[in-house]
């Protein structure tokens, strides 16, 4: 759907933005939606450390000729600046680490707002992963009005009933306000886990992020679980 090579200018990366983010204009025509929120969840997967969810909410305006994104607007120059093209249509997981921080350094200092949580592998292994993403999004979302928000979830994820709501397979690729709140919650979790890597130095934990690597399960079978390790997940390792 949209063209990422080099030679673009920084004008058409905004213009690409622009349809990117306000892709769902049509759909809140008439409605009273002032706030777009995105939300996705990062750490589902690792063997070790917590699952995160995010949500992002960024300002929408609407007025009778047309609606627009008053964050599009407003940070137009920031965007062009920051090569939007390096994130366009791409899983957010999989983007470059420099590009995840150049972009979460960028969002802290604009309108956008973010609510983030995480729960440990204690809880996973005690409530179940699917029930830990589904408390931390309910946590998250108490500080949203359903009656003029909009929410996009990635995956298969779901808000409670009484939000406006829509989920999108691969919605980090195709809703900015979801790819927000992707690159926020990766880059929030790996901090955490370098942090952490230096209380089990040798779990590589700052490289793989709890991940099941080949070193990783190596080491576990050398060395058993640390408080960070969801036993619930790795009780097959011999």
């Amino acid at each position: 759907m949209f063209s990422t090579g080099c030679g673009e200018s920084e004008d058409a990366i905004y213009l690409q933005y622009t349809f990117f983010m306000t892709n769902i204009e049509s759909r809140l025509k008439g409605t009273n939606i002032l706030w777009l929120v995105g939300i996705d969840e990062v750490g589902r997967g690792p063997l070790a450390g917590p699952v995160s969810v995010c949500l992002c909410v960024i300002p929408y305006i609407q007025s009778k000729k047309k609606s627009y994104s008053a964050f599009t607007s407003k940070y137009k120059e920031e965007i062009k600046k920051l090569r939007l093209n390096n994130i366009l249509g791409k899983d957010s997981k999989k983007l470059k680490e420099s590009d995840r921080i150049e972009w979460k350094n960028f969002l802290q200092k604009t309108d956008a707002l973010f609510f983030y949580g995480s729960m440990s592998a204690k809880d996973i292994d005690l409530k179940g992963i699917t029930v830990c993403i589904r408390k931390l999004i309910e946590k998250n979302l108490k500080t949203i009005n359903p009656k003029d928000s909009l929410i996009l979830l990635d995956g298969g994820l779901k808000a409670p009933q009484e939000y406006m709501q829509e989920t999108i397979i691969k919605g980090d690729e195709k809703e900015m306000v979801i790819s927000f709140a992707s690159i926020y919650a990766k880059v929030t979790r790996d901090e955490y886990m370098k942090k952490i890597s230096k209380k089990f130095p040798e779990y590589g934990f700052e490289v793989h992020k709890g991940y099941g690597t080949v070193k990783h399960r190596r080491v576990i079978k050398e060395k058993g679980v640390t408080e960070l390790h969801r036993v619930s997940f790795i009780n097959h390792i011999a």
